[in-house]
C-alpha cells in the first residue's frame, strides 16, 4: 500500500476522532454499569449476562460497535502512526462523560493526569515515527520475539489480577486488557488491508478469526477492570497507554513498518515513556484520594443516619 494521500487522511482522521469519542462514551457507560451488577470472578461470563440487562451498558455496547467500525475505516486508509494517537483522545472523552454520568465536576488533577498521558503517548509516537503502510504481514519480519513478549506480559498480568488485591488486581487487569486491545488493533490493520483488496479476502486468512477470539476476550477483561476499579481514569489510562504502543510494535515487528532508532529518537522515546508514567501516577494517586474521601463521606452519612434512628427510638 502506498503512503496515505490527502484524500485518504481526510477520511481517516475524522473517522479516528469520532471513533475515539465513541470509545470514550463506551468506556464511561460501561464503567458505570459494571458497578450496578454483582462482582464476578475474572473472565466469568455471568458478568456479561448481568450487564446485558442494563440499558446504560447496552448504550455502551452500541458505542463500542460504532467506535470499532470507525477505527477499522480509519485503519483501512491510514497507517497506525496516524490512527492510534488520535484514538488516545478517548481518555479525555471518557473522563468528561464519566463525570457527567456521575454528576460530579471534573477534577483538575484528573484532567492534568489525562492530558499528561496523552502528551506522553503523542510524543512517543512522534519520536518513533514508524513509516510504511503495507497493512500486510511481510517477508523479513520477525514476529516470534514480540509474540513471546506480549504473551508473557499478558500471562503475568492475568496471574497478578487473580492473585493480587485492590489496585494491584486492577493494574493486572488493565495491563492485560491494554495488550490484547493493542494486538487486536494491529491485527485489524491487516484485516482492513485485506478488505480493501476484496471484501471476501479477510475470510481466507487466519487474522480475522484471531481478531474474533482476542477482541471479545479483551472486552470481557475490560469489563472486569471497570468493575474492580473505583474510578475510571487510572485503569483507562493504563489501557490507553498500552493499546497504541503495542499496536505500533506490531506495525514494526509484524507488518514491516519502520521506526526511528537513532540515539536522539530513543532518548526522546524514553522521556516520553517517563511522562506517561507520571500521568498514570497522577491519575492513580488522585483516584485513591477521591476514593478515601468518598468512603469517609459515606461513613459519616451512615453514622448520622444511625444516630438519627437511635434518637427517634429514644
Amino acid at each position: 500500500m502506498a503512503a496515505p494521500t490527502g484524500a485518504s487522511l481526510l477520511l481517516a482522521v475524522p473517522a479516528a476522532v469520532v471513533g475515539a469519542a465513541c470509545m470514550g462514551l463506551a468506556s464511561a457507560a460501561q464503567a458505570r454499569a459494571t458497578k450496578e451488577v454483582a462482582v464476578r470472578k475474572i473472565l466469568h461470563p455471568g458478568l456479561l449476562r448481568g450487564l446485558a440487562r442494563r440499558p446504560l451498558w447496552l448504550v455502551g455496547m452500541a458505542a463500542t460497535a460504532a467506535g470499532l467500525l470507525l477505527q477499522l475505516i480509519a485503519l483501512a486508509f491510514a497507517p497506525l502512526l496516524v490512527v492510534q494517537p488520535l484514538l488516545i483522545t478517548s481518555l479525555m472523552f471518557a473522563g468528561v462523560i464519566s463525570a457527567r454520568l456521575e454528576r460530579r465536576p471534573m477534577d483538575a488533577v484528573m484532567i492534568a493526569g489525562s492530558l499528561t498521558c496523552i502528551a506522553g503517548l503523542t510524543a512517543f509516537l512522534l519520536f518513533a515515527r514508524p513509516s510504511g503502510d503495507t497493512g500486510q504481514f511481510t517477508a523479513g519480519t520477525k514476529p516470534l520475539p514480540l509474540t513471546i513478549a506480549l504473551a508473557a506480559v499478558t500471562v503475568i498480568a492475568l496471574v497478578t489480577s487473580v492473585l493480587g488485591r485492590g489496585s494491584l488486581r486492577v493494574l493486572g487487569l488493565a495491563v492485560a486488557t491494554g495488550v490484547l486491545y493493542g494486538v487486536t488493533a494491529g491485527l485489524m490493520k491487516a484485516v482492513a488491508g485485506q478488505a480493501r483488496m476484496d471484501l471476501a479476502e479477510p475470510f481466507r486468512h487466519w487474522t480475522l478469526y484471531l481478531v474474533c477470539l482476542l477482541g471479545p476476550l479483551a472486552f470481557l477483561l475490560s469489563q472486569n477492570t471497570f468493575q474492580q476499579g473505583t474510578f475510571l481514569s487510572p485503569a483507562l489510562a493504563v489501557i490507553t497507554a498500552l493499546d497504541p504502543l503495542v499496536g505500533v510494535a506490531i506495525g514494526v515487528w509484524w507488518l514491516g513498518e519502520k521506526a526511528n532508532t537513532t540515539i536522539s529518537a530513543l532518548a526522546g522515546e524514553a522521556v516520553a515513556g517517563a511522562v506517561i508514567i507520571v500521568g498514570i501516577v497522577l491519575l492513580s494517586g488522585r483516584a485513591t484520594q477521591l476514593a478515601r474521601a468518598a468512603g469517609a463521606t459515606l461513613g459519616r452519612e451512615r453514622s448520622e443516619q444511625g444516630a438519627g434512628r437511635i434518637r427517634s427510638d429514644g
